[in-house]
């Protein structure tokens, strides 16, 4: 696991639904692929903590998606070396309808960076959460 680093700079921080990365794997060209491809060319900075990064290993591992390794790999070795690995803390208080979701939310709360989602009915009504259609207009 890599240091653990400050949130802050100048660079746009996000985070990363799982989700996310699914939709840019499966449909390459889309809105979801070009947040992804933002991340990775350095326009904008992925900030995660250790359970958003085991649930990608997890969830880009499912057999039923059928990912190469390779594009696995590169992918979290990435996230791992060019992200921002923070230990955000407990929210307390806090109720979602997923508790699975609670880790995006408070590493965003945590960071103060933009929560991009497929799944908004997952989270508060909260204007630094964002589907991937509204981030894409709003900030690419």
């Amino acid at each position: 696991m890599p240091l653990l680093r400050k949130c802050g700079g100048a660079e746009m921080l996000v985070v990363l639904d799982t989700n996310v990365l699914v939709s840019a794997f499966w449909s390459p060209g889309r809105k979801a692929s070009d947040i992804l491809n933002a991340v990775l060319s350095g326009r904008l900075s992925a900030v995660y903590d250790y359970r958003i990064f085991e649930e990608y290993r997890k969830v880009l591992h499912y057999s039923k998606f059928a990912f190469s390794e390779h594009e696995i790999s590169t992918l979290l070795e990435f996230i791992r070396t060019e992200g921002i690995a923070v230990a955000a803390p407990h929210i307390a208080g806090l109720s979602l309808p997923d508790e699975e979701d609670r880790k995006f939310l408070e590493v965003s709360r945590f960071c103060g960076a933009i929560l991009i989602t497929g799944n908004l009915k997952h989270f508060p009504n909260d204007p630094s959460i964002l589907s991937v259609s509204e981030f894409w207009a709003q900030h690419l």
